[in-house]
C-alpha cells in the first residue's frame, strides 16, 4: 500500500517553524526539511506538501519555498515530477558536482570571479525585471529554452549559459552590465574553465539540471516584474554555484 502523502498538518509536530526576516529566508526552509528528511521524519517515499501548504507552514512565498526545494533536489534528497509533486529520494545527501576534481588554482580563479558576480548579478536582475521590454522578453525567452535544449542533449551548456545571463545584463539597459560581460565572454561561466576529462556525467547532468530550474526561477521573476525574487533567485544562483566549487579546495 502506498505511504499517505505528507501534509503541512503533518509537519507540525516537528517543530516546522515560520522563518523570520534575518538572513536567507530559504536557506533557513531549506535547513528545516533537510533535517526532517535526514533525521527520518519524513521517510524516503512520502511526498512533501505543494508549494501552499509549505508557503502557509513556514510564512514565505513561493519563490523561498522553490529556492529551498532547488537545494533540497540539489544534495539529491529530493525529485520534483509534474502532476506528482515533491517525493523524498534518500536521507542522505549527495551533492551534485560539475567534475571529479579541478585544479585548485583553477578552482580559486572561480570563486574569485564568482564573488565579484554576486556583488553584481542580483542588481542586474533586480533591474531587469524593472526596464525590460519586449525585444529583451523574446530574447530572455529564447536563450532559456536553448540551455534547456543544450542541457537535454547531455551538452555542458556553456555558451548557452553566458548568452542567458547576458541577455539579462542586455535587460538592465545599462551599458555597463553589458560591457562586463562581453570582457569575461564565456570564461565567466565556471564549467568553461574545467577539463572535459574531469567531468563525472552523471554528477554533472544532476549539477545542471539544478542550474536549469535555477534559470526558470530567475527568468520567471524577471518576467514578472518581481524585482526582489529577481535578485534573491540570482543570489540564491551564484551562491549555491560558489558553495558547491568551495568544497574543492577541502579535498
Amino acid at each position: 500500500m502506498a505511504k499517505p502523502s505528507v501534509t503541512a498538518s503533518a509537519l507540525k509536530p516537528f517543530q516546522v517553524s515560520k522563518v523570520t526576516k534575518q538572513g536567507s529566508l530559504s536557506v533557513h526552509v531549506a535547513d528545516q526539511l533537510e533535517a526532517l528528511i535526514t533525521q527520518g521524519k519524513v521517510a524516503v517515499g512520502d511526498k512533501l506538501p505543494t508549494e501552499n501548504s509549505l508557503c502557509d507552514s513556514f510564512g514565505v512565498s513561493r519563490t523561498v519555498i522553490r529556492e529551498a526545494i532547488t537545494h533540497l533536489k540539489s544534495l539529491g534528497l529530493v525529485e520534483t515530477r509534474r502532476g506528482v509533486g515533491t517525493s523524498v529520494l534518500r536521507s542522505s545527501t549527495v551533492e551534485a558536482r560539475p567534475a571529479e576534481r579541478i585544479n585548485p588554482t583553477t578552482v580559486e580563479d572561480i570563486l574569485h570571479l564568482l564573488e565579484l558576480r554576486l556583488t553584481l548579478e542580483p542588481a542586474a536582475a533586480e533591474l531587469a525585471a524593472f526596464r525590460y521590454d519586449d525585444e529583451d522578453r523574446q530574447r530572455l525567452e529564447a536563450q532559456h529554452a536553448a540551455f534547456s535544449k543544450t542541457y537535454a542533449a547531455k551538452s555542458q551548456a556553456r555558451e548557452e549559459d553566458y548568452l542567458f545571463h547576458f541577455a539579462i545584463a542586455t535587460a538592465t539597459k545599462n551599458p555597463f552590465f553589458q560591457s562586463f560581460y562581453q570582457q569575461w565572454s564565456q570564461s565567466v561561466i565556471p564549467r568553461a574553465k574545467l577539463l572535459s576529462i574531469d567531468i563525472n556525467p552523471i554528477s554533472s547532468e544532476r549539477y545542471l539540471e539544478r542550474v536549469q530550474e535555477e534559470h526558470t526561477y530567475i527568468l520567471e521573476a524577471i518576467l514578472s516584474r518581481d524585482a526582489q525574487a529577481a535578485r534573491e533567485t540570482m543570489f540564491q544562483h551564484l551562491n549555491r554555484a560558489r558553495n558547491t566549487y568551495a568544497l574543492y579546495l577541502e579535498q
